[in-house]
């Protein structure tokens, strides 16, 4: 059962930006820290931005006030507004979440 579903992705010129989403079909995602991740073929999957089932976020210092990690309960649905985006944030985005599930990946290139 697919769980996770990433969307959003696509091609963008630098400094252009993209809402990412992650459309949750667990009940338990309100409870659960979820994590964006985002990986570039050859190097390890890095931690792109995480927030708590009460919203609090935490960002890697490479997207620090660019991109904006955010939830809807209701929706259950997790998204990662990326602005100002830059050629080394092309990379394959996945969603985690708080009980191991990880999505099939969105792809995010960003070229002129």
């Amino acid at each position: 059962q697919v769980q996770l579903v990433e969307s959003g992705g696509g091609l963008v010129q630098p400094g252009g930006s993209l809402r990412l989403s992650c459309a949750v079909s667990n009940r338990y995602f309100a409870t659960s820290t979820m994590t964006w991740y985002r990986q570039v073929p050859g190097k390890q999957r890095e931690l792109v931005a995480q927030i708590s089932p009460e919203s609090s976020a935490m960002y890697a210092d490479s997207v620090k006030g660019r991109f904006t990690i955010s939830r809807d309960n209701t929706l259950r649905t997790l998204y990662l507004q990326m602005n100002g985006l830059k050629t080394e944030d092309t990379a394959v985005y996945y969603c985690h979440s708080g009980w191991g599930a990880w999505g099939h990946g969105t792809r995010v290139t960003v070229s002129s």
